[in-house]
């Protein structure tokens, strides 16, 4: 899915733009808009169809991400949606594998196991075996795994 979108926001009136009693919404063109809150918030969003449910993508914080950023996720969302691919589901398949990855270090393995196994241990030892972990093992730990 190639066609040109044509975009309407200017940076110039998402800055300027100032929240009002109700929340609202500033079309960017194909379903993309900045969702003004009445507190001031300024959110990107995509509303989109999929399996005959309205669903809506969160695409960034204004100004953390500014106009141009979430045009490239956007344009990437409509092109999943026109393979069959639901962007909410992808987006939360790849925050998880994100997750994961993180959390299956070497040093959170061993943080979950040193919380389990050193719970009925003396101070003096806990604190020698954290000092060998931190010491000896991370550093050597990473260093290895940053050479696959």
């Amino acid at each position: 899915m190639k066609s040109a979108i044509r975009h309407k926001l200017t940076a110039t009136a998402v800055k300027q733009v100032k929240p009002y009693t109700k929340a609202q919404k500033l079309a960017d063109g194909a379903e993309l808009y900045l969702y003004v809150h009445p507190q001031g918030g300024k959110y990107w969003r995509f509303d989109y169809r999929f399996t005959d449910k309205r669903k809506t993508l969160a695409l960034g914080v204004y100004p953390d991400v500014s106009l141009a950023d979430p045009r490239a996720p956007h344009q990437s969302a409509r092109e999943q949606l026109s393979s069959g691919f639901d962007p909410s589901e992808s987006k939360r398949v790849q925050k998880l594998t994100q997750h994961l990855a993180a959390t299956d270090s070497f040093e959170a393995v061993a943080g979950e196991w040193f919380s389990q196994k050193m719970k009925e241990k003396s101070d003096s030892y806990r604190v020698r075996t954290l000092r060998i972990l931190e010491k000896d093992l991370f550093p050597s730990v990473s260093l290895s795994g940053q050479h696959r």
